[in-house]
């Protein structure tokens, strides 16, 4: 705070309007005050009286946030992940050229906090890490398909917007490894995204368990901030009525949910196997309850699917306590007969024969078909150039070469290997630090469940899901940034050694 103070304060001395800051009238600042209350009085009542209250009242919550967000970084986070878990859609009720979205605004102002003290030198530490290059490099030659892909297709302002979201959701892993430095602040953010997705899930719950007219009326009030209305708010399997209901919170999407509580429920299972949890048991076990529950009921086979390999990836690398409870629920999901319908959709899955499946079927040999014509940078973001393709497919994999080519899918995994490379190299290192180990453990494992997830859906690279594409961004740089925090303990410790 007092490195904002400080610059405010050189600001004002070589601003113009310094005479009224630092006049020897000592009743100039008031009068000035004044003028000024008065013609933002003025142009608040015009503006009331042409677009009406609601503009007004999204600039004062601005207006507040960003005063409440400047005090501190971690505030700014909070922001962030707030909402990602809980407004992921919600944007601005004023158009600007285009319509800002709550989350555009949240990652400026974080950006913000943390390049002006870059750009004023007050700052003069850049924590560079063996995944910063790999990430870069996925940038540029996002960029590079990007235009690339404008040869065929035409600059819109929908596709500039998003494809700037993309590149500043990616942007977050750097901000994220050079903010997040000590233990502390790491065990603080990934509380916050628990509480924040509990949160997300229980209300799925409950709009799910509501009687269907009050979900959609609840659910259609958020269309004051963009969110869609009516009806069609309630989602089911294959958007049949007649079939099971699906939740979605406030997330439109149920696989958008699945995806959400997938990673946080994954990240948050070694926190059973401590001796001091980042929330207290006695909150963190029914918590965890409803994640799991909500998830269930997103029916997304891609997100449990992820979340299932997230587990058995944790029982066998690290809590062999884990195996025997997941046979065991298992045998329950098999034998109950209220899952019945869950186990039979699943299994209709696995042998194709559900239509979901078949179109998702259709829609790879799609994609491959496109990959093959256009292998090295894709086909860029806009569209494909011939008209028997399309761009998009319910794989995340397939969705990166069809708009980045082969190039770009192998700049993304050579990032992923590298990340669980350093996982592999470290494990023995880890077991040291009880409050380390398990947010380090539980962030790979979340990472890698969000990669399976992956192979049924395609929400974590794609222009539409912008809060999608932040959360996986984020989570690659905690997961990150603990290591450079284990990496950080071995040295201390060699060097308390030599001493």
């Amino acid at each position: 705070m007092s490195e904002w103070r400080s610059a405010a304060h050189d600001a004002i001395q070589h601003s113009p309007l310094r005479w009224v800051f630092f006049s020897r009238y000592t009743g100039l600042p008031y009068i000035v005050g004044m003028l000024f209350a008065a013609l933002l009085a003025v142009g608040s009542g015009w503006v009331i009286a042409r677009l009406g209250p609601l503009p007004i009242l999204a600039l004062l919550m601005g207006v507040a946030y960003l005063s409440i967000t400047l005090r501190s970084l971690e505030l700014a986070y909070w922001g962030v992940i707030g909402i990602v878990t809980l407004l992921p859609f919600a944007s601005l009720p004023v158009r600007i050229g285009f319509t800002p979205t709550f989350l555009d605004l949240a990652l400026l102002v974080l950006f913000g906090i943390w390049v002006l003290p870059l750009a004023l030198g007050r700052e003069q530490r850049f924590v560079v890490t063996p995944v910063g290059g790999p990430v870069l490099a996925f940038m540029l030659l996002a960029i590079g398909s990007f235009v690339f892909g404008l040869s065929h297709s035409a600059l819109t302002s929908y596709l500039a917007r998003h494809f700037a979201e993309v590149l500043l959701s990616i942007a977050l892993f750097f901000l994220v490894v050079n903010t997040v430095r000590d233990d502390a602040r790491l065990e603080r953010l990934t509380r916050v995204l628990f509480l924040m997705a509990s949160a997300a899930a229980l209300l799925g719950i409950v709009l799910y368990v509501l009687p269907d007219e009050l979900s959609i009326r609840l659910l259609s009030a958020l269309g004051r901030v963009g969110y869609p209305t009516g009806a069609g708010v309630l989602r089911f399997i294959r958007d049949d009525p007649e079939l099971m209901q699906r939740a979605t919170s406030t997330s439109v999407d149920p696989n958008v949910l699945g995806s959400l509580l997938n990673v946080t429920a994954a990240f948050t299972v070694p926190q059973l196997f401590t001796a001091r949890p980042f929330i207290k048991r006695w909150l963190l076990l029914p918590l965890l309850g409803v994640v799991g529950l909500c998830l269930g009921l997103t029916i997304s086979r891609g997100s449990m699917f992820g979340f299932a390999i997230a587990v058995v990836a944790l029982g066998v690398l690290r809590y062999r306590k884990l195996l025997p409870l997941l046979l065991l629920a298992l045998l329950l999901v098999l034998v109950l007969p209220w899952t019945q319908g869950y186990v039979a959709h699943f299994i209709e899955g696995l042998q194709l024969r559900d239509l979901s499946t078949q179109m998702r079927m259709g829609e790879y040999t799609d994609a491959l078909t496109l990959i093959a014509r256009y292998p090295i940078l894709g086909v860029g973001f806009a569209a494909s150039p011939d008209i028997d393709t399309y761009i998009g497919v319910a794989n995340l994999y397939l969705l990166i070469a069809q708009e980045m080519g082969l190039v770009g899918l192998t700049a993304f995994l050579v990032t992923m290997v590298v990340i669980f490379v350093r996982f592999w190299r470290r494990r023995a290192r880890v077991v040291v630090d009880s409050r380390l180990e398990p947010l380090w453990y539980g962030l790979h494992v979340a990472l890698l469940g969000g990669l399976a997830g992956g192979m049924l859906d395609h929400y974590f690279f794609s222009l539409d899901f912008h809060h999608s594409v932040t959360l996986f961004w984020l989570l690659v740089g905690l997961t990150t940034a603990s290591t450079q925090l284990v990496d950080a303990m071995h040295t201390d410790s060699v060097e308390m050694l030599v001493t």
